[in-house]
């Protein structure tokens, strides 16, 4: 037997090679064939004693355990092959965890046909025959037939009886009706419907561009959709095998020498009878613990042949000519345009931008474009398409408040990972509030020492460092913010223990409603100098790590006047308010070092206050909070603010689940489901002129964190900020008085839901899974 350890190989074509080489070739495998028979002979010695034991062994604990109830379906029909989405167990091949929830389970027993642009769902049982001793589907399929209409190597998936095959839910969806994008690009697409499959080995990445760091950046975002290819095949019970097309490392004992991709192809059908052998035998012992498979050990793997592929090398090209900057501005170009082409044995996409951001949107557009087939086990690509896509908004913004409820920074990794194949663009990070103070400072660590949860409960500098590159590679910016005045608490209470006064005002007082919005109260006193110090240090810390920053949040909401004038009965507080806020500006600047990195625009939150004149229009933008009906909105646009829009009764997603307290206003209801934020669209309903758009900067999707903690992040967040990140990227119309969105968003935003599944984001439902698998019947 011909074993084989090399991931990388790429198989040339057997008719490219000329007859003299195939003859050298043969030649050698010749050479060999006594080794091989002698070789065949032992290791199926051996496969026959192991299944002969292992067939012993099942006897002996079948007729020891009590009998098992009878049923008239082998449960082995279900999908039982469930992963942990980790290589590591996947190294022995077949993995299964009992104890692991299946993610993706495969659909044995429905295929499905496209009908008048849409999924039709039927039954599916011919071409199946149930194996009930070793519990294990055998498929009857027909052989190969020619791929007609779709060009050199590709495969026609319309239709499962022709070929005896099941046509999975994905599969139809992609190749069926409307484009299956999220978000919708904006300029002319056209995508065809025929698809190609491929080995993630054979796709290669090859980067056109005069700056260096553009393409690292690329490079590595690049690898990034490597990987969660992988991790998607993972979630579908994908082996090691099937993902790469090769055999494990490590599993060729020392001593066999390993043949050559051309005699590889030669030794397909000597393979063939030692593969058949070894998995009758991996059949009979299925049984034994997924702790014995591992590296080290020898697993008969059949060499995949390239029939089993349309294409023998992905090509991935992407061109950046034009920009080298790899810092997000509200003035980057974030268009692309990509080709998809096949022909030869060859698929060749071509993605070309002007800038990193520009390119890595395309990268994400054409992973939505790949899927793993569960009954062919191999990856597929829509083979043909041409799209010009560019944003509507450049500002598409999620915040999530880490004050409340502490959250780790993996769980801010899977927040990061839903955006950006989203295409959002810009995290809001609440670091701080009254609750909390988690950010541990370098120069004042007193801030997260009185201030976090817990020891364990805070963001070192090397956290806000590595989510920030984490983001970057994804084209997102981290946009953090320390709250001030108001919601500044607890953390800020150690000033007069240290010699530096009162630092904030009103910590924890009572009864709270006359102080402050939520308990706890807290309000940073802006009569004491060190306050402000401490801001520029804060700043500037934020600014090394996750900058350079054109737009930087200073907060700036609900500050409390009451709680000021107890202490400054004297004084005006709106000007009060208003030195705080120049003051607060200024410390940035300084923090900045007065340098071109120096953040272009500083947002605040809207309030009572904010229509004050002490704010200049060029540097200060208002994030609107408020109801899209308030008159802030307009008095904002007519002062000539720059806005982010954040209507609290549409895109606050932390609404609608009940007040968390006993006594005043604790909750904003209903709920905003996903055709709510989906159909928000605001700048109409303010009918603003073209010349008022341009004030517009885009919008923002809020989570705060009271009634939300961790084990529930990802069902908050996910589908519905994919449904605001379509309506800022492609910014669809639609009939104005519609209650509902269309029906082929409904199934495009359901196909785009099992996608985040598959990158582990435990995505909401959107409706039952029976509306799923029946397109158009439910809505």
């Amino acid at each position: 037997m011909l074993l084989s350890h090399d991931y990388n190989s790429r198989r040339s074509s057997v008719a490219s090679q000329s007859r003299n080489i195939r003859a050298t070739v043969l030649k050698n495998m010749f050479k060999k064939i006594a080794f091989t028979r002698s070789t065949l002979k032992k290791a199926l010695l051996v496969l026959f004693f192991g299944a002969l034991t292992s067939c012993l062994l099942l006897y002996w604990n079948d007729s020891s355990e009590s009998p098992k109830p009878s049923t008239s379906m082998s449960m082995s029909f279900y999908n039982t092959h469930v992963v942990d989405g980790s290589l590591e167990s996947l190294v022995g091949g077949d993995t299964v965890r009992a104890s692991a929830i299946p993610i993706s389970p495969v659909e044995r027993s429905w295929t499905y046909k496209c009908v008048n642009n849409r999924c039709v769902r039927h039954h599916f049982v011919d071409g199946v025959e149930e194996d009930f001793e070793t519990g294990n589907s055998v498929h009857q399929q027909s052989p190969q037939q020619p791929h007609g209409g779709g060009g050199a190597g590709s495969s026609s998936t319309n239709s499962a009886g022709s070929s005896g095959r099941r046509i999975p839910y994905t599969t139809c969806t992609m190749t069926c009706g409307p484009i299956n994008i999220w978000p919708q690009p904006t300029g002319a697409t056209t995508i065809g419907s025929k698809t190609t499959r491929f080995r993630l080995s054979d796709m290669h990445a090859k980067i056109v561009t005069n700056f260096e760091p553009v393409e690292k950046l690329l490079r590595e975002a690049y690898e990034v959709l490597r990987s969660e290819v992988r991790g998607a095949m993972a979630s579908h019970g994908a082996t090691l095998e099937e993902m790469e097309g090769a055999v494990p490392a490590g599993t060729v004992p020392a001593g066999v020498p390993v043949p050559s991709p051309s005699e590889q192809r030669v030794a397909t059908e000597v393979n063939d009878a030692a593969t058949a052998a070894g998995k009758r035998v991996g059949a009979a012992s299925a049984g034994s613990s997924a702790a014995d498979a591992g590296v080290g050990k020898i697993h008969f793997f059949k060499l995949v042949s390239d029939k089993r592929y349309d294409v023998d090398a992905f090509e991935v090209n992407i061109h950046v000519e034009k920009s080298g900057d790899t810092h997000l501005t509200l003035h980057t170009d974030e268009s692309y345009n990509m080709t998809v082409t096949h022909s030869a044995r060859v698929l060749i996409v071509k993605i070309t931008a002007n800038t990193f951001f520009g390119a890595k949107h395309g990268l994400t557009t054409l992973q939505q474009l790949i899927w793993f087939d569960d009954e062919e086990r191999t990856l597929k690509v829509l083979n043909k398409a041409s799209i010009e896509d560019v944003p509507k908004f450049n500002y598409r913004g999620l915040m999530l408040d880490t004050s409340r409820h502490y959250f780790t920074v993996d769980s801010i990794k899977r927040t990061l990972v839903g955006m950006s194949h989203s295409k959002l663009n810009r995290f809001h990070w609440h670091i701080t509030d009254s609750q909390s103070f988690p950010l541990v400072s370098k120069h004042y660590p007193q801030l997260a020492r009185y201030g976090a949860y817990s020891e364990r409960e805070v963001y070192t500098p090397d956290d806000v460092r590595e989510l920030a590159a984490f983001a970057k590679v994804r084209g997102i910016q981290i946009i953090p913010e320390i709250d001030a005045p108001a919601h500044a608490g607890n953390g800020w209470d150690w000033g007069p223990k240290h010699g530096l006064g009162e630092l904030s005002l009103c910590i924890n007082q009572q009864p709270w409603s006359n102080y402050c919005g939520e308990p706890p109260c807290g309000q940073l006193n802006p009569k004491n100098n060190h306050t402000y110090l401490i801001l520029q240090k804060l700043y500037e810390e934020l600014l090394e790590l996750v900058g350079p920053l054109d737009y930087f949040h200073i907060g700036g909401d609900e500050v409390n006047l009451e709680c000021w004038q107890q202490h400054f009965n004297d004084s005006d507080m709106r000007t009060l308010w208003c030195d705080f806020m120049l003051q607060a500006y200024h410390r940035l600047q300084l923090a900045s070092g007065q340098n071109a990195t120096s953040p272009r625009m500083v947002g605040v939150w809207s309030s009572g206050l904010t229509s004050a004149p002490c704010l200049s229009k060029s540097v200060f933008a208002v994030q609107v909070w408020g109801g899209s009906k308030w008159p802030e909105n307009f008095q904002l646009i007519n002062s000539g603010y720059s806005l982010v829009i954040s209507h609290v009764d549409a895109w606050y997603l932390d609404c609608g689940f009940g007040s968390w307290r006993s006594t005043g206003e604790g909750a904003c209801s209903p709920y905003r489901n996903w055709q709510t934020v989906y159909k928000h669209r605001p700048w109409e309903e303010m009918k603003l002129t073209s010349l008022q758009m341009r004030q517009i900067l885009g919008g923002e999707a809020c989570l705060w964190t009271e009634q939300v903690d961790e084990s529930i992040l990802d069902s908050r967040l996910w589908p519905r900020a994919s449904a605001l990140a379509e309506r800022l990227w492609t910014d669809p119309t639609e009939e104005r008085y519609s209650e509902s969105v269309p029906l082929e968003v409904y199934n495009r935003m359901s196909v785009f839901r099992n996608h985040l599944l598959e990158l582990g984001l435990r995505a909401e439902p959107i409706f039952p899974k029976y509306c799923a698998q029946n397109q158009d019947e439910c809505v």
